[in-house]
């Protein structure tokens, strides 16, 4: 194989894959098509960079490669810079709720910040710490001063990235608990810093615990997370990041709400932020949301049952499933074609051989058979998805290997490769797969 993936990369995707959930690393080794998606996704981020905002919807069936896409985007925002905050909704886990569940959303996605340096989570203290100590530095480097002076203008230096966050909204406070964060660091004060941390996670239960901990009379809610967000994107420039990117799935546990009112509450949410994005009130923050089809359209349940949002994401005349506008606030997801399959079943066959150290045993018409069987069987050309196809062809792989007395026309069935094809003519199967004859 000429694009070595290194073991303990290929051992993730190989096991993710079969279990059926998107890998966090190593996507690059295994993406395929989407190459307009992600290109239109990669201009959002450089635009973000540039103080601006955006706001897609990623939409595609299950299985599609929604999940998929959203990863890869994450893993390109960290390498450029971003900090990434990635949340998936749940029943407990809204845009808006009786009981705090906008809250909840908040945590989830403090919880799960994610930098370059430290890819899974919990990157919040290390930016906090990160920062200080380059204003430190930049002081040491450019003054040469040292004790009380020294203190006093990275002092100077924090308060005017507070000053700067003063003017938003809930920005005084959100300075305040930066600046007992930095005294807390100064003095190692290890439990102020905690409770400083604590306050930014949105864990504080009432304003009179945090008043007393920390002299702030402010706390998180389900009415001012989205607030702190636009806050956090801000504070995270001036910290030497490149911006913010919120990635939101799981979007059709909104649809599912069963109250109308409830319901209404969580699209008027998306509906705020997104008009925040396109009429420049929010800056360097990016949102992705993954969605199914059903989620969007449902004029009783769906995204478009809320009138505003589907007057402002509803598709023009011009667009079809061939033409695209990619720059438009909804991109929707085709299915992988055979083709892109192919070349999929293809590099995992190959990152498979590598992980076990073997030689690969099937070719090209082997490769063929297994997804012509594939896609043949009944109901597919509706409901079968990548997600399907790539766990049977890991199954498949690992039964080939730890089985080698049996052959893939054994495995798949004793028909002829003619009968698989599903009376197919070569000429049609030729035409569909004739430019990976390798």
């Amino acid at each position: 194989m000429n694009n070595q993936v290194p073991l303990r990369i290929a051992n993730v995707l190989i096991n993710a894959l079969k279990g059926g959930v998107v890998p966090r690393i190593g996507l690059e080794y295994i993406t395929v098509g989407r190459a307009q998606e992600i290109n239109a996704l990669l201009h959002d981020i450089d635009m973000i960079a540039e103080g601006g905002a955006s706001f897609r919807f990623i939409v595609g069936k299950y299985g599609s490669g929604k999940s998929f896409l959203l990863q890869t985007i994450r893993n390109y925002a960290t390498a450029r810079g971003f900090v990434v905050a990635d949340a998936d909704l749940s029943p407990e886990r809204r845009f808006a709720g009786t009981k705090g569940q906008g809250l909840a959303t908040y945590k989830e996605l403090i919880k799960n910040l994610s930098t370059k340096s430290k890819p899974d989570g919990g990157a919040l203290p290390l930016i906090l710490e990160k920062w200080i100590s380059g204003i430190q530095s930049s002081v040491k480097a450019q003054t040469g001063a040292e004790g009380d002076e020294f203190y006093s203008l990275v002092e100077r230096q924090i308060y005017s990235v507070t000053e700067s966050l003063e003017g938003m909204v809930n920005g005084f406070e959100f300075a305040k608990a930066i600046v007992a964060y930095w005294r807390a660091y100064r003095n190692d004060d290890t439990a102020t810093k905690s409770n400083v941390l604590k306050w930014f996670r949105g864990e504080y239960a009432s304003r009179k615990e945090a008043r007393d901990e920390l002299n702030i009379n402010f706390i998180v809610t389900d009415e001012t997370w989205y607030d702190f967000l636009k806050i956090f994107a801000v504070f995270l420039v001036n910290a030497g990041y490149k911006g913010m990117l919120v990635i939101i799935d799981e979007l059709v546990n909104i649809f599912k709400i069963p109250n109308a009112i409830t319901r209404q509450n969580n699209y008027e949410k998306i509906l705020t932020m997104y008009n925040d994005v396109l009429q420049g009130k929010a800056k360097h923050i990016g949102f992705l949301m993954g969605a199914t089809p059903q989620c969007i359209e449902d004029k009783y349940k769906g995204l478009f049952s809320y009138e505003a949002l589907r007057s402002r994401l509803a598709e023009g005349h011009f667009a079809t499933e061939q033409l695209k506008d990619l720059s438009a606030p909804i991109i929707r997801l085709q299915m992988l074609t055979q083709e892109e399959m192919y070349v999929l079943v293809e590099k995992l066959r190959d990152i498979h051989a590598q992980l076990y150290n073997y030689t690969p045993s099937l070719g090209h018409e082997e490769l063929l058979y297994f997804l012509t069987v594939e896609y043949n069987r009944v109901g597919a050309a509706t409901h079968i998805t990548p997600r399907e196809i790539i766990r049977d062809f890991i199954e498949l792989l690992n039964i080939l290997h730890q089985n080698p007395q049996i052959s893939i026309s054994e495995l798949l069935g004793s028909n002829s490769f003619q009968m698989a094809k599903g009376g197919l003519s070569d000429e049609e199967i030729h035409a569909d797969f004739l430019e990976f004859e390798l």
